[in-house]
């Protein structure tokens, strides 16, 4: 009995997901076909169609789940301890000299080869 539940509920989720793709879908076709109106109209056509797109959405099962996931997510950022501006700049500085200074060895390793290429296949200029 239990199992016969459990694929109830599924299949009415997959309805529910597949109503709130074709609505999208709808929507992003509506924008494109009435091309001749504002811009501003379609534009929250759109978003209206989006939000009850993905309010549908959020009532299936995987739904709740990214919601979930989604508050579980910004709380962990809550709890970051962020650098200082300080730190932030000594640090993107020192990633900045990095780059530049591998791309200046990049560059003569590449003169090098360059020059063995030239001289190996007599193009010595």
């Amino acid at each position: 009995m239990n199992s016969r539940a459990e694929t109830r509920g599924a299949s009415l989720d997959t309805i529910k997901l597949a109503v709130a793709a074709f609505l999208l879908a709808v929507g992003i076709f509506a924008f494109y076909y009435f091309s001749g109106l504002s811009s501003l109209l379609r534009v929250i056509g759109l978003l209206v169609v989006g939000g009850v797109a993905a309010a549908i959405a959020l009532q299936t099962g995987p739904g709740r789940f990214l919601w979930q996931f989604v508050g579980d997510a910004r709380m962990e950022v809550r709890k970051v301890v962020w650098p200082s501006r300080q730190e932030t700049l000594q640090t993107t500085l020192v990633v900045i000299a990095m780059v530049f200074v591998v791309g200046i060895v990049l560059w003569l390793f590449d003169m090098v080869l360059m020059a063995i290429l030239r001289f190996l296949t007599g193009q010595v200029g």
